[in-house]
């Protein structure tokens, strides 16, 4: 399982709220769990679901008319042990 941070960044407005929550539909329309944070969305799912997803999320402003967009996504897979998004947390907040 591979954890995907992804934030999708149309260049020509200041305010996104808008792009963001047609974004977030087709997140949810994945059937992946994802967690919506202030800055982008973490999503969890195997690797080829995940690029896929991001694929079809680069382009949701373009469909709503903008014109450049930039996407940064973070991705961590592993393979010697489950990757949650619940099991990162809970690994830094045992530590406090």
């Amino acid at each position: 399982m591979a954890i995907m941070d992804i934030t999708v960044i149309p260049t020509e407005k200041t305010s996104v709220s808008d792009i963001v929550a047609e974004i977030l539909k087709v997140i949810r329309e994945s059937g992946l769990k994802h967690e919506l944070t202030a800055m982008g969305t973490i999503v969890e799912g195997e690797i080829d679901e995940l690029l896929r997803l991001a694929g079809r999320a680069h382009n949701v402003p373009f469909d709503m008319g903008v014109q450049r967009v930039v996407t940064i996504i973070k991705i961590d897979d592993r393979k010697d042990k489950p990757n949650t998004i619940e099991r990162k947390v809970k690994a830094v907040m045992d530590k406090l």
